[in-house]
């Protein structure tokens, strides 16, 4: 399984880690990403997504 919201459909971003001597190389920040249990259409689905979209899922009342 991808490290991806299955809802909004972000993933992680990439760049790069920086030394105080510029020294470079490539790193990720990943995506805090829970396994929740949500209501859609009266049924019930679990997805995974992040820690964001958890919180406006709870605002909005679709958590099973």
């Amino acid at each position: 399984m991808s490290r991806k919201d299955q809802i909004t459909g972000k993933k992680a971003m990439s760049g790069n880690t920086r030394s105080h001597a510029l020294n470079h190389s490539r790193r990720q920040w990943g995506l805090n990403l829970q396994t929740v249990t949500i209501k859609e259409n009266g049924k019930t689905k679990k997805v995974r997504v992040s820690a964001r979209t958890l919180k406006t899922l709870r605002k909005n009342n679709k958590l099973a």
